[in-house]
């Protein structure tokens, strides 16, 4: 059986959105979970929504299952209104944090079991499970009950049973988050080949930046039931919409400064230049300006390289492949930096605590947002 018969659902010109959510709102008496959510979800690709607890992921990704009512706004799959539909009508499948298995059924009947309830011929059913149960690592354990599998497993299965009766649409509801360190770590890897090998597009919540860094196509960061910025990862990560996503996506310094005008900008008694930020303050601006630990310079710095500084190394966190450290600078009193070094760098530049190093701030990496006022 070809991949195409398990998913239809590919990139293609000329094809409508994948799932369209215009205007989506919710409130729960006087709490308001939603605010006017507006977003597009292409044919084809991953998208994770992203945020901490209570920011409105999990609500937004059950309205779109039908397992809450929006209180405004419609949703269309592939054209079609979906909006008031109930979830037996809506294509989807759906992998809960809890895997949510049939304890008393076998890994085999779990698979099938919607396919069943569509009264699908028995042979077909047989042919694919089996199809299934090797896509996902588990080709023999189809006699075994969930009990006898490991989480990672058994999330595995419910992976399989989502895709089972061909949905255009796969949500994944913190489908990690209830295992170890290890297997999480496999099994986002296991989901993303297998999503980009079916086709299916997929709806991922998520608090794990990390998770959405390594798998998204797209991630969509969410606050307070509003979007705060969509994006590649990569864009998410090194171009922040705004102080939130810089803050929660990733590790970040944050200096607070004074613009001066020409991206410029007063920093204790240092003044940095910082070319990659989105917009030039007028002098006199408070900011506040964001820099990652790995945004740095060490060693062959020219005299005219910008940002440089001498640092005395106060605390180093040893990492195995890293190690971030905590430093110093004269220039900067009031303020540490946390800042990341390879391995290979720990050594030769003997990154220690009570050591000096010069280095110079990346002009390139370093974004600025006004400061917020009282």
């Amino acid at each position: 059986m070809d991949m195409s018969s398990i998913q239809g659902a590919v990139h293609g010109a000329g094809m409508p959105p994948a799932l369209e959510i215009i205007g989506v709102r919710k409130e729960f008496e006087s709490f308001c979970a939603l605010r006017s959510v507006d977003l597009t979800v292409h044919q084809g690709e991953m998208l994770c929504l992203l945020g901490p607890s209570g920011c409105g992921k999990t609500t937004l990704l059950r309205i779109i299952a039908g397992l809450e009512a929006q209180t405004a706004g419609t949703i269309s799959q592939s054209g079609r209104d979906i909006s008031r539909l109930p979830p037996s009508r809506r294509d989807y499948g759906i992998v809960f944090q809890s895997y949510a298995l049939f304890p008393n059924l076998t890994i085999a009947d779990n698979v099938g079991y919607g396919l069943v309830n569509r009264r699908t011929a028995r042979a077909e059913v047989d042919a694919r499970v089996s199809r299934l149960l090797a896509l996902v690592g588990l080709p023999t354990s189809g006699h075994k009950y969930p009990s006898q599998l490991s989480g990672g497993q058994q999330q595995r299965v419910a992976l399989a049973r989502a895709l089972a009766t061909n949905p255009k649409l796969l949500l994944l509801d913190e489908p990690l988050s209830a295992l170890d360190a290890l297997e999480r770590v496999r099994l986002r890897g296991e989901i993303r080949r297998l999503q980009q090998q079916v086709g299916v597009t997929t709806i991922m919540v998520t608090h794990d930046q990390e998770e959405a860094l390594s798998m998204a196509d797209r991630i969509v960061v969410m606050n307070h039931g509003a979007i705060e910025q969509i994006g590649t990862p990569l864009e998410v990560y090194e171009r922040p919409a705004s102080p939130f996503v810089a803050d929660f996506v990733g590790k970040v310094n944050v200096l607070p400064g004074v613009a001066l005008g020409g991206q410029r900008y007063r920093v204790g008694k240092m003044e940095l230049q910082c070319d990659g930020c989105a917009k030039d303050f007028v002098p006199g601006t408070a900011v506040n300006l964001y820099l990652r630990p790995e945004d740095r310079k060490i060693g062959n710095l020219e005299p005219q390289t910008p940002n440089q500084i001498h640092a005395h190394v106060d605390k180093v966190e040893f990492l195995g492949d890293s190690c971030i450290a905590d430093v110093r600078c004269d220039d900067l009193p009031g303020h540490t930096l946390s800042l990341k070094f390879t391995l290979d760098q720990f050594h030769d530049f003997e990154v220690r605590p009570g050591r000096s190093l010069h280095l110079a701030l990346r002009a390139n990496r370093i974004q600025a947002f006004a400061a917020a006022t009282a």
